[in-house]
């Protein structure tokens, strides 16, 4: 799920239907067998999936080429730079015992029957206005310590955390999924915000700490990523409060650049153009480095000397992550360049099936062939706009709800966040499919049942 992709229009296709949904397949399959089979690393069999793709739609290996390298450079830039930043932050923040310092605040305001509960929270609230990927990355050192130190699973401890940063990406706005889904449908943001939260919240309890307890299921051990978070505790470790605030810095940022491209139209006016820079990803997450280096690093008492090696020792452990990810939105643009996506929306766009369902199920479609929320978002929105002209504006802003639900479903090898995820938590391509890919489909799933729900009321 890559959560910085733009708006795209369709694409005419280029091949038959029968081959490109064939050239799909076969991509896909070639990667499960290269990983799974052969035991080929992940950014090979990315690669060569990808080539795939092309051969088989008849566009040519160097066209093929082409795709998959501008899929690997967009991603990479805008991605693996706040993978890199987030990598760096994290390890400043386990480092200094700022990590610690979370963890065991919430232990010890939280019951172990809790802590699943609270990890939802956390995710959602983290969710709300950032990207799943820097979410992500910020909350890893925490969900790495709750899961060491209370003795759960990893997986019950971090599927629910996941499901809040998944389904704030989803469902609600100020994410450029759902807010472009808002503006080509003419729905209102205030309406579809409320509505949005209140789908949101069942859905991450089911898809989060109550699908969590599949950890039981799982075993996956804690990675030594940030091994030593814990073992050396500093005696002037950050306060609770310092932390928390330097956590939430780039979330405040990004929440000040959403609030002004809402409320402020002038582009022009100086507070919004300074949020707008402040706001931005890359921008917020250097800022919060910085601000680390000061409050979590030297503050700690690290020195110059170890906060130099604290932000050094980040960037190997994530090396294979960021070429991973990058290749899997290589892959992604490769099947997008394709035209499936155009294919798989304009078939199911005259049924007569509910148009709450219908909407739901163009984009499942438009995510499992292309891999992104984002666009699955966007090309489903734009596909059925016409569609919302006889409706009121709650069942609108519940069509953008349900269009949101079905961009996450089930996250596969296509998707860079099942990359980033499935290294992250150090798992099998099996156990990600198990774990993070049911979740989604969970999460997917059931946020169409709250909306149909909804819809009975408005």
């Amino acid at each position: 799920m890559t959560a910085l992709a733009t708006t795209t229009p369709l694409i005419e296709p280029v091949a038959s239907e029968g081959r490109l949904v064939l050239a799909a397949l076969v991509g896909i399959g070639v990667i499960v067998a290269l990983i799974i089979a052969a035991k080929v690393h992940p950014f090979l069999a990315l690669t060569a999936g990808a080539l795939t793709v092309g051969v088989i739609a008849g566009v040519g290996v160097e066209t093929s080429i082409a795709s998959f390298t501008a899929g690997f450079g967009s991603t990479a830039a805008g991605v693996g730079i706040l993978i890199a930043l987030g990598a760096m932050f994290g390890k400043l923040l386990a480092d200094s015992g700022g990590a610690d310092q979370i963890v065991d605040t919430i232990i010890g305001h939280a019951s172990p029957r809790a802590l699943p509960w609270a990890m939802a929270l956390v995710g959602a609230i983290i969710g709300l206005p950032m990207f799943f990927e820097i979410g992500l990355v910020l909350l890893m050192p925490v969900i790495y310590l709750v899961a060491r130190r209370s003795g759960q699973s990893l997986v019950t401890i971090g599927i629910p955390a996941l499901a809040g940063l998944s389904a704030m990406h989803g469902l609600v706005p100020p994410h450029p999924g759902p807010l472009t889904a808002i503006d080509y449908l003419g729905a209102d943001l205030g309406t579809t915000l409320a509505l949005g939260v209140a789908v949101a919240i069942p859905t991450v309890i089911i898809a989060g700490p109550v699908f969590g307890l599949v950890g039981r299921y799982v075993d996956v051990a804690v990675p030594e990523r940030f091994d030593g978070a814990g073992d050396e505790d500093p005696a002037d470790r950050p306060s609770f409060a310092i932390t928390i605030a330097s956590v939430l810095l780039p979330v405040v940022l990004m929440m000040g650049k959403a609030l002004a491209d809402i409320f402020i139209d002038d582009a022009t006016d100086p507070l919004r153009r300074t949020l707008d820079v402040l706001g931005t990803p890359l921008i917020a997450l250097l800022i919060a480095v910085v601000v680390a280096m000061f409050t979590l690093g030297l503050g700690s008492g690290m020195g110059r000397e170890g906060l130099a090696t604290s932000i050094e020792s980040s960037l190997p452990g994530v090396a294979g992550i960021l070429l991973i990810v990058a290749a899997g939105g290589g892959f992604k643009q490769a099947l997008v360049d394709t035209g499936i996506g155009t294919i798989v929306a304009e078939r199911v766009a005259d049924s007569n099936i509910s148009i709450l369902v219908l909407a739901w199920f163009v984009a499942v479609l438009i995510r499992l062939a292309t891999g992104s929320a984002t666009v699955a978002t966007v090309t489903a929105s734009g596909l059925l706009a016409p569609l919302t002209e006889q409706l009121s504006s709650g069942e609108v802003s519940l069509m953008v709800l349900a269009i949101g639900a079905g961009s996450v479903f089930f996250s596969h090898v296509n998707d860079a966040g099942f990359w980033l995820v499935k290294e992250y938590f150090g798992m099998t391509v099996g156990q990600t499919l198990k774990t993070w890919s049911a979740m989604e489909t969970l999460l997917s799933v059931s946020g169409l049942v709250f909306v149909l729900v909804l819809n009975l009321v408005i």
